[in-house]
């Protein structure tokens, strides 16, 4: 674009023009004005690094906000309304941004949240008021994997604008996770509960620096044709000039990446022209080499060394040093030289990065992070070998291309170069390779299949593609996601499609057989279980999940470490040669050796366990950092193990996973003498000298003087009331008590757990959570859980429990408050629970059954008659449960209601009693007995089968409101007036009187049935009928109210009464 083409920064609405410093806009960037000022079209853009791509994602920012400008030319802004999404491949990158992004548009009240690992002290109320949300691809995919009705997705109807850095990175393993996040925004832009929402009408603008095949990035994020720009290096504001050097390969790939560090100085001296310069390593340790034998060579020039050109840069840098944290950095900045990787502090890599950009700090030595776009200018960058160590692999293999272009991005940035100088250092048979690396670069292709399993379980649990009303959803969901994803553009390119997608329907059927989701018989129905919502929430690998869904039942804390140890999070941490005598020497019990470390797995077992005492003897760089790692993954999937074994309802799991996860954060075990290092201002040097004066517990220190604190410590005052303060950061105070209550049920016991607050906390920001856990240690089964924020429960909190003990013998219920943060501030409880033999005897006894005899003598009532009988009332025994029925409602309803179904009846042995008790059965079965001298009531044979034994109790139970409902009574006494109970209790006085009635045999009693009563009974036949059509069960309801209105017209002219002189025996009944 010629000269008089440039647009201007006056182009621009007023409001707005002061975000710029510039007049004019570059060549590139006047050329994709209108495309992303004036329209919302999705945008991908191909061109150097360092042509001023970042302008044009402010531009795309500017024309949201352009929406906010009222007629009158003022800005009314409403938050979290349009929201941008920034994703960097760093986070060194989303940090830089942050801090421009918050000096140019603060001032207008534009809210920016970073999402990154560094920044944690977030919520959702936070993203939803956000308008640029700046985070990296997995972040953000952790972020937005609690789905609609947990919150996490619940800001996505606000987004608008979706800017995508370094797009290459899709060709890196860690594409995966941004080809992921990519996918569910559009998934869900589709759906309808989202088409009035500004996620609808979303727009894309991804840039990168080189893309040979930007026509499939293009495809896949629906840009048209007026949107795809391609730049050549003609648009790279800065000359480049590139040499490439060919050394001899030595006899591994390790030296021969350590011979070239002798030639480092030698091209600087040649090629820096005296101005800063990046070296790239491929490894941390690398670059600390590369520095220190820089600063070596450097110090025996003595005053004439070339990286300090004058004496005030010198000063400068002796201060610098003091503030350093870092010791070896001290040294190496004295002459000028310094390192940069992600192992250093946040407060000494702004340092370095400062003096760095300053150019008091002449020559970085850094490892390839800072290729990511970090804003580091330099006039000279070398790369030190073209080969880095492959972990996976586990073998040097060459860098991509798109990362070597990314490197030599780094030379003679504007504005701070008109020239930059790119040196690579390779072996002698592959310097062509690179000698017209500016002439293209590798393919991008998708990695999601290399993790799909994980991506497509996340999708399947949070619900993004199905019908969130039920939460299910169907297999062609899955595959309009794999639709939504770059994969599918590659597929369909490539005609590979189908094979892929049989590949998606056996990554579905795997997680069907690990129990991560369900799906039907066809595996067309989708459905997320507990394990895959696990996997998703906590981002975990699924070999990892594999690895947590077969611990041990009885799983200890040592079991669970090594699961954390076993880990695919980790698995990049290698075990080096030079690592295993230290190793070896931690792993030392009292002068006795052990086992020699020879894996990966045991020395981060060692690491662990040795960071964990809060005294560590591993105070390498390397190691440390490979410390860090294994406690911030182990920390999250300890949590996960936790969640797990209390969804399998696994105490011991359940419990010792609680202690590892808060161990790991904590960097301490449970019982470690150094447990007051939780507390700010208290580090390893005061813990040691609290513990020399028996201070090593929260109790002890609030009960410590404060003067005699500082006198141990050395220290001045008011030292020693800062520390006692510092507890004022822990939560408040709780206890616990497990008490027995009575329990009217057999093998059963009943608890009641309160929680009671002591303390109030005085940190109300803070929040603090515990989970309460009771079990029975002897079947290692959890029976309540709960999780609790210690501020805000309602104290005293009370629940009653319910535990199923065994048959004999005595068992454990344990009681547990387990803090989530903190170590050695939990509470515990037990409560050792045994059978009353008393209570057992009881049982034993009533749980007998026995036969009831038929009856001998009935009376017969007729309703004709004026008299009833009269028997002595008997006073009950309180020993028994008794309820007391209306005589005057007729009812065959014999049992009490509190009894159990399943209970027997206590057998009566009083054989001597002439009186039995009759129930509706045995009257029945009577009346069947008799009724073989009656007459044939039908000629076909097949009636003779009476209605089976499930038929009369279906009837017995859905007939028993029209039974209460009819007029007449029949009553059932043992020796007691009308209205008393049913079952009376035992008694030792005798009756006194006796009843006047008509004593009738069984065959008067049938006599009367067949005069007077026969007319009113159901039909054989229909009997017959009811029995054969009970597997329809309309048909068998409309039968069985046919035959419960024959039985009660036979019995309602009519009341049964058993009488007898003698007392009858307390009866505990069954209820039909």
């Amino acid at each position: 674009m010629d000269s008089y083409s440039l647009k201007s920064v006056l182009d621009l609405p007023d409001p707005l023009r002061s975000t710029f410093s510039f007049r004019y806009f570059n060549s590139l960037q006047s050329e994709c004005f209108s495309a992303c000022f004036h329209s919302d079209i999705n945008m991908v853009i191909s061109a150097p690094t360092g042509s001023g791509k970042t302008v044009l994602f402010e531009l795309c920012i500017l024309r949201l906000l352009s929406k906010f400008i009222s007629k009158e030319g003022r800005f009314i802004h409403s938050k979290g309304t349009l929201k941008t999404v920034h994703i960097s491949p760093s986070k060194a990158l989303v940090q830089e941004k942050l801090r421009s992004w918050n000096q140019k548009l603060g001032s207008w009240g534009v809210n920016c949240l970073e999402l990154t690992g560094d920044n944690e002290s977030y919520n959702i109320r936070n993203i939803q008021e956000a308008d640029i949300v700046l985070t990296t691809p997995e972040k953000f995919d952790s972020v937005t994997r609690f789905g609609i009705k947990d919150g996490g997705l619940s800001f996505f109807g606000d987004i608008s604008l979706v800017l995508i850095d370094e797009v290459h990175l899709l060709n890196d393993p860690r594409g995966a996770a941004l080809e992921a996040i990519v996918s569910r925004i559009k998934m869900i832009g589709r759906s309808p509960q989202m088409q009035t929402s500004a996620l609808a009408h979303m727009r894309f603008l991804a840039v990168s620096a080189t893309i040979p095949n930007i026509e499939d990035l293009a495809k896949w994020l629906m840009v048209p044709v007026e949107g795809l720009k391609r730049f050549g290096e003609e648009m790279r504001p800065v000359k480049l000039t590139t040499k490439v050097f060919g050394y001899t390969a030595a006899k591994n790939d390790f030296l021969c990446e350590k011979r070239l560090q002798n030639y480092i100085f030698d091209l600087l001296m040649q090629y820096s022209r005296g101005k800063s310069s990046l070296v790239f390593c491929s490894t941390r340790k690398g670059a600390q080499e590369a520095a220190q034998q820089l600063s070596q060579t450097a110090m025996t020039h003595g005053y004439s060394n070339p990286f300090i050109k004058h004496r005030d840069q010198q000063e400068r840098l002796r201060e610098a040093s003091l503030s350093c944290g870092d010791k070896q950095m001290q040294s190496y900045i004295l002459y000028g030289i310094g390192y940069h990787n992600g192992g250093l502090s946040p407060k000494d890599r702004s340092l370095i990065e400062g003096f760095f950009l300053s150019g008091d700090l002449q020559v970085l030595c850094t490892t390839n992070t800072l290729t990511h776009g970090i804003n580091l200018p330099a006039h000279t960058v070398i790369i030190k070998s073209t080969q880095f160590y492959n972990k996976e692999k586990g073998m040097y293999t060459e860098y991509e291309r798109s990362m070597i272009l990314q490197m030599c991005g780094r030379a003679g940035r504007p504005p701070f170069d008109d020239t930059g100088m790119v040196i690579i250092m390779t072996r002698r048979e592959t310097v062509h390779l690179y000698e017209n690396l500016l002439g293209g670069c590798e393919l991008v292709e998708s990695q999601l299949l290399s993790c799909v399993t994980e991506h497509l379980a996340a999708e399947i649990v949070q619900l993004t593609v199905p019908d969130i009303t039920d939460g299910i959803q169907h297999i062609n969901k899955a595959i309009e996601w794999i639709k939504c994803s770059y994969l599918y553009v590659r597929m369909k390119k490539f005609m590979t499609h189908f094979i892929h997608c049989r590949s998606l329907v056996q990554k579905v059927n795997e997680l069907a057989d690990y129990q991560m989701i369900w799906t039907d018989e066809d595996g067309f129905v989708l459905k997320p279980l507990e394990p895959g919502r696990l996997m998703t929430k906590y981002y975990l690998k699924f070999d990892t999940m594999k690895h947590i869904m077969k611990a041990p039942s009885n799983c200890t804390i040592e079991d669970a470490l090594h699961i954390v140890c076993r880990a695919e999070e980790i698995s990049w941490i290698q075990l080096r040669r030079n690592e295993k005598k230290l190793l070896n020497d931690i792993n030392n019990d009292k002068g006795k050796k052990k086992k020699r470390i020879q894996t990966r797995e045991e020395k981060l077992f060692i690491l662990a366990n040795d960071c964990l005492t809060g005294d560590p003897l591993a105070h390498d760089l390397s190691l440390t950092q490979d410390t860090n790692s294994v406690c911030s993954n182990g920390c999250r999937i300890a949590k996960c193990m936790k969640e797990y074994f209390i969804y399998k309802k696994n105490y011991k799991g359940a419990l010792n996973s609680m202690f590892l996860a808060k161990s790991l954060h904590q960097k301490l075990w449970e019982d470690s003498p150094y447990l007051l290092k939780q507390l700010p201002g208290i580090g390893m040097v005061t813990a040691k000298a609290l513990q020399s004066m028996g201070v090593n517990t929260f109790e002890t220190l609030a009960e410590a003087d404060p003067r005699k604190i500082e006198m141990v410590t050395g220290r001045k005052f008011p030292f020693g009331n800062h520390i006692k303060d510092s507890l004022l950061s822990l939560p408040p105070k709780l206890d616990l008590k497990v008490e027995e209550t009575a329990c009217p049920y057999y093998a059963k016991y009943k608890l009641v757990m309160t929680l009671t607050r002591l303390s109030q906390s005085s940190q109300a920001t803070k929040r603090h959570y515990a989970d309460v856990v009771v079990a029975v240690e002897e079947d290692n089964m959890i029976v309540f859980h709960e999780k609790i924020r210690v501020e805000e429960f309602t104290s005293p909190y009370s629940a009653t429990i319910l535990v199923t003990g065994p048959q004999q013998g005595k068992f454990t219920v344990k009681a547990n408050l387990i803090f989530e943060e903190y170590a050695g501030i939990d509470v515990h409880q037990k409560v050792i629970l045994m059978r009353d033999n008393k209570l057992e005897s009881y049982y034993k006894q009533k749980t007998k059954k026995i036969s009831l005899p038929q009856p001998t003598d009935v009376c017969v009532i007729d309703p004709e008659n004026d008299y009833s009988p009269t028997v002595p009332a008997l006073r009950p025994d309180k020993s028994l449960n008794s309820k007391t029925e209306d005589a005057s409602v007729p009812s065959f309803k014999l049992l009490d209601e509190d009894l159990d179904e399943g209970e027997a009846v206590v057998e009566n042995n009083n054989d001597d009693d002439d009186c039995r008790i009759v129930t509706e059965r045995t009257i029945f079965d009577h009346i069947r007995e008799k009724a073989k001298t009656l007459p044939s009531l039908a000629a076909n044979p097949t009636t003779e089968y009476p209605p089976s034994e499930e038929t009369l109790s279906l009837l017995r139970k859905q007939t028993r409101d029209r039974q209460l409902a009819l007029g007449d009574t029949l009553e059932f006494l043992n020796q007691t007036a009308s209205g008393s109970n049913l079952c009376e209790e035992e008694s030792n006085e005798p009756a006194n009187e006796t009843t006047p009635s008509n004593i009738l045999k069984g065959e008067s009693i049938f006599e009367h049935i067949r005069k007077k009563k026969a007319k009113s009974f159901p039909r054989v036949d229909e009997i017959k009928t009811l029995c054969s059509m009970s597997s329809s069960t309309n048909s068998f309801v409309t039968h069985i109210d046919s035959f419960v209105d024959a039985k009660s017209n036979a019995l309602q002219d009519a009341t049964f009464i058993i009488l007898d002189s003698k007392l009858v025996e307390p009866r505990s009944q069954k209820r039909s």
